[in-house]
């Protein structure tokens, strides 16, 4: 095992935050073990998490802040923690979103991170890297609470009709994901269209991209490929991309017809069999 002394805090957020934990508890006196009773969890992931094994939680790093009386500094520290999990090459787009007073995006393949539910997220990261797929999950489910602000960016979100249809885990995932998307029809921050398929050739062929609108600092155009994200600031990339998204709320449907369709793609596609079908 890892000897924490050794850990130099300013090497990055996580090896801060196991050397702050192990500061605290010795602070107050208390064994790896000790500490775990109070808070609900094994001295091992005590242990674990001060040695960078494992990442933090926001649920652990709340309850460590009440039990050592640290003033909020663990829920504070986590945000940063988690995302310096998140890939380097999107790292500077995340803290862009962060930041963006209106976010428009239109999504070709997948539902938009930050409103993928907790399974459907999984699923979908499972698929890179297994190895990191806990600290990669709480990382997207730590971007997805700007959502919960006082006052979030305006997001306007275009999905296009394939997302609904391709599934992502099992029916339940897609069920969840799907009703997910319509708790957010009349949030005030919100807009979900659908690009029905029946749209045809659109500007959105080429793939899925981001415009992130600040109120003192230039737009930004966003968009990825298998490997890496690509950020520009360039005034004619940002023109022509607010033209074709443009073209694409113009061919999308109204946000109550987006709704009508989820709606019906999740109980036609992705219905509970189980509230239906007898026990045999």
């Amino acid at each position: 095992m890892a000897n924490v002394q050794s850990l130099d805090p300013t090497a990055s957020p996580l090896d801060y935050y196991g050397w702050e934990l192990r500061r605290q508890r010795e602070a107050h006196g208390l064994r790896q073990g000790q500490l775990g009773e109070i808070i609900f969890c094994t001295g091992s992931l005590v242990g674990q998490i001060e040695t960078t094994k494992k990442v933090p939680t926001r649920d652990f790093s709340e309850r460590l802040d009440a039990a050592l009386g640290t003033d909020g500094l663990f829920s504070r520290l986590i945000g940063l923690v988690l995302r310096s999990q998140l890939p380097t090459w999107f790292q500077p787009y995340a803290e862009m979103e962060a930041k963006a007073a209106y976010i428009s995006t239109y999504q070709a393949q997948l539902v938009y991170g930050l409103l993928q539910t907790e399974e459907y997220a999984r699923a979908v990261l499972a698929t890179g890297k297994p190895e990191q797929l806990d600290s990669l999950l709480a990382a997207r489910l730590e971007r997805q609470r700007i959502l919960d602000w006082e006052k979030p960016p305006l997001a306007l979100v275009i999905l296009d009709e394939a997302v609904l249809h391709r599934p992502i885990g099992n029916d339940d995932v897609m069920r969840h994901q799907l009703g997910h998307l319509l708790k957010f029809i009349n949030h005030r921050w919100m807009r979900i269209q659908v690009l029905p398929l029946s749209a045809g050739e659109h500007p959105g062929l080429a793939g899925a991209f981001n415009i992130l609108r600040f109120e003192d600092h230039p737009d930004v155009f966003y968009t990825e490929d298998m490997m890496s994200g690509h950020m520009t600031a360039n005034p004619e990339t940002i023109k022509e991309a607010n033209l074709n998204y443009a073209h694409l709320q113009a061919a999308a449907l109204s946000v109550k017809d987006s709704a009508a369709l989820i709606a019906r793609v999740m109980e036609e596609r992705y219905e509970d069999r189980t509230e239906r079908d007898p026990v045999a």
